[in-house]
């Protein structure tokens, strides 16, 4: 995390930190020294004042330690010479006027533009060129010159990171907003690593920073406007709660600092003299808001009211606003939600964008243990095929040791080439795995935080760099580029003359193949199932092998062999479980199975008429659904499915019935005679029926006359139960007379003859009704 806690320009912790606008964060002392004019304000600009910017000093040390100072110091340019001269504490104020003071400047309206980098300091970030002043000037026609420079000539700042220049107003530094929890995580995080130096006991409770009685009181509240400890009576006397007062916001005052906290105490002590009757304005009270840590936390106010908390949040402007902003300011016609609603909906969104990061980072640390994995595993691969190498070379004596030495080489290098390429990944896995901690223990640091405003403050730009850092996570990112595998085999049996030609072959079994269940699926009584080989694989393999049990935990059959990935097999039982799986082979012989997977078929069948087993005068429309015929003469049509187990019911209805034919409905072999009526001959099983009554025939045997007939409207449902190997028909839900067949067995498929005069709609995937009625007594 400490990383995301560093300024970008001087490369130490945060102090001061301001938002710029690209959402990014810098010291303020250090965007004094990156803040840039116009060319023309730079050729005019008086080299007192770029001295006392910072120029000639370490990045980072800033003249002015505070926005409050910067305020302080603005009346160096207004002519008095001698309030702003003498000695560095008169440099660094002039300076940090001129920095604060600066005007507009941007390539666009946006106040967002590019830069073309000049002068750099030894970080990389561009810093104001040194210009002479003019010759013969003294210091104060030099300030005089410079603030008439400033207010004719524009500045802007520029991102370290980004490299956006953002435009300063009129405000200068003073316009950016300072990010308070930021600064505050620092000083937690350095009181935790104990590096705040001068550490001491502290005291036991908040005392009074106003009051002249020896020792002071303790502190009874705390003003948030002013930032400044009160006991009962200075209360009353310094800080009434009417006139400019009656609009600040009086709280507890915080717990007491741990040691850490308390190291700056003496110094705010001392500077918290009250310097007039009214204790807002006091030094005392913002050296105690800078320095106190916790015990005097100054939450973030409106900038343009200065002395007004924040109460909502602007939508159209994404930040916090005080009710002045909202009845007189720029915000007054925007979209504005309430402030603890809109904090608690982006700590939501960080959350939850924190959650995918960590399950990425949560990946590369398994991924970084199997990178170290393949590296112990591709160097001891790597010593047994040179302790082979070097035992077979041997054998074959001063012919082979020419060679021995160049396949060792090869050897070497294909190890080094697999170790470099694996170090490479493991340095950048760790890198960006480095990277995704720090940010998440600072976004866990963030969320921490009981400030609305201050986290709203930065809240978009990190939800922005934790999406941003999940996606650097993209799919293959955390899979390794080579394999610890080294497909290297010597074959010694070669003869002599051959051994100049002597080099690796390939000589292994294929892998075993990766069943791709995104694409093995089931649909009716059909299975289709992928395969692909693992990567890295360097066997050739001449084809596979696809096995499938018989659907009830039996034995595995081959019902595939060839080169293709993706088989569908057809013609399955429905409702039934079938175990798959697939091996490949090469001309070395067959490799392992594929784990196994298992394909539930469908509970029932959707199937239509089959045009390709139908005779050729049956004409069928509706998607294969309806038929009928175009011949006086019966003629049959079979379904597309085909039952050899389980139980299953369809239903065929009468759309046309002209003259009583009398159609015939039931199962039948695929080679039935499809030119006479279905049942007279010994591969059909079927019930036919006029207007008036119904038979069952088979192999021409009429049997079971039935009263009771069928007419246009009517619906034939067809029960074919091969658990219990019988076959029962319905006739507009009531069983038609017994139970048809018994002791039917093997495969069946839906059949159904007709002639000219009838039309019938099949519909199918029905499940097995429970509440047909009772059978009607047969005729004979």
């Amino acid at each position: 995390m400490e990383e995301e806690l560093k300024c970008p320009v001087c490369g130490s912790l945060f102090r001061e930190p301001i938002i710029l606008p690209c959402s990014h964060n810098v010291c303020l002392p250090c965007a004094r020294t990156i803040a840039v004019q116009t060319p023309d304000g730079e050729q005019h600009l008086p080299q007192p004042l770029l001295l006392s910017r910072g120029s000639g000093l370490p990045a980072g040390a800033a003249a002015t330690p505070s926005l409050e100072h910067d305020a302080a110091a603005g009346p160096a340019c207004s002519g008095a010479g001698g309030s702003a001269a003498g000695g560095l504490g008169g440099g660094a104020g002039g300076g940090g006027d001129h920095a604060d003071k600066l005007s507009l400047y941007s390539e666009t309206d946006s106040g967002y533009g590019s830069y073309t980098p000049s002068l750099k300091s030894p970080n990389g970030v561009r810093v104001l060129p040194m210009v002479p002043a003019p010759p013969g000037s003294s210091a104060a026609a030099a300030r005089g010159a410079a603030c008439s420079s400033l207010s004719s000539s524009s500045s802007s700042i520029t991102c370290p990171q980004c490299h956006r220049s953002a435009s300063l107003d009129h405000r200068g530094l003073r316009g950016f907003q300072r990010n308070r929890l930021l600064e505050a995580i620092v000083q937690r995080y350095q009181q935790g690593r104990g590096a705040v130096p001068g550490a001491s006991a502290a005291a036991a409770v908040a005392i009074c920073q106003l009051c002249d009685r020896t020792p002071p009181e303790p502190a009874a509240t705390l003003c948030e406007q002013c930032d400044v400890l009160y006991c009962a009576a200075c209360q009353l006397k310094c800080h009434p709660s009417r006139g400019p007062f009656a609009k600040h916001r009086l709280v507890q005052p915080p717990p007491p600092p741990a040691p850490a906290e308390a190291a700056s105490g003496p110094t705010s002590a001392a500077q918290g003299a009250p310097s007039g009757g009214s204790g807002c304005k006091s030094p005392g009270g913002a050296g105690a808001g800078a320095t106190g840590g916790s015990t005097a936390r100054k939450f973030p106010t409106c900038p343009e009211h200065e002395m007004e908390n924040y109460s909502m949040y602007c939508v159209s402007c994404r930040t916090p606003v005080c009710y002045l902003c909202l009845e007189e300011g720029r915000h007054a016609k925007h979209e504005v939600k309430p402030l603890g609603a809109m904090w608690k909906q982006h700590k939501a969104q960080l959350s939850q964008a924190l959650n995918g990061v960590s399950d990425k980072a949560k990946e590369a640390k398994e991924f970084l243990v199997q990178l170290k994995n393949i590296l112990q595993q591709i160097q001891e691969n790597g010593l047994d095929y040179e302790a082979c190498l070097v035992a077979q070379c041997d054998a074959l004596v001063d012919a082979l040791t020419r060679q021995k030495a160049k396949l060792l080489t090869k050897v070497t290098k294909e190890r080094e080439h697999k170790l470099k390429m694996v170090w490479d990944q493991i340095n950048h896995c760790t890198l960006k795995l480095r990277q995704s901690t720090g940010l998440m223990e600072y976004c866990l640091e963030v969320i921490k935080e009981n400030d609305p405003s201050g986290f709203l403050q930065i809240s978009d730009a990190l939800i922005k760099r934790v999406q941003v850092s999940q996606e650097q996570w993209v799919k293959g990112a955390l899979e390794p580029k080579v394999s610890a595998e080294f497909d290297l085999t010597l074959d010694s049996e070669p003869l002599l003359q051959a051994i100049h030609q002597l080099d690796f072959i390939q000589m292994k079994l294929p892998p075993v193949p990766l069943l791709q269940l995104e694409k093995c699926c089931t649909r009716n009584n059909s299975v289709t199932l992928a395969w692909r080989m693992p990567p890295f694989t360097h066997s050739p393999v001449d084809g596979y092998i696809l096995e499938l049990d018989d659907g009830a935990g039996g034995q595995f059959r081959e019902v595939y062999v060839g080169k293709e990935t993706l088989c569908t097999i057809d013609g399955l039982h429905f409702n039934s479980t079938y175990n798959a799986r697939v091996k490949a082979f090469n001309s070395s012989g067959v490799g392992p199975y594929s784990k196994t997977v298992v394909l539930q078929t469908s509970d029932v069948a959707w199937f239509t008429f089959d045009p390709n087993s139908g005779h050729r005068d049956i004409i069928l429309s509706n998607d294969n659904q309806t038929a009928t015929c175009s011949s006086y003469d019966d003629r049959v049509v079979l379904g597309t499915a085909a039952f050899s187990k389980g139980v299953h019911y369809w239903e065929l209805h009468v759309d046309r019935y002209d003259n009583h034919p009398d159609p015939a409905f039931g199962v039948a072999r695929a080679s039935v005679v499809k030119d006479m009526m279905l049942g007279k001959d010994d591969k059909a099983w079927a019930m036919y029926v006029d207007n008036n009554r119904s038979w069952f025939m088979h192999c021409n045997s009429h049997t079971n006359r039935t009263e009771g007939g069928v007419c246009k409207g009517a619906t034939v449902g067809v029960l074919l139960d091969l658990n219990k190997h019988t076959l029962t028909f319905f006739i507009n839900g009531q069983q038609q007379g017994p139970t048809a067949f018994s002791h039917v067995d093997g495969v069946f498929m839906p059949a159904l003859s007709l002639n000219r005069n009838v039309q019938v709609t099949l519909h199918t995937g029905l499940e097995v009704p429970t509440n047909l009625g009772r059978p009607k007594l047969s005729g004979n």
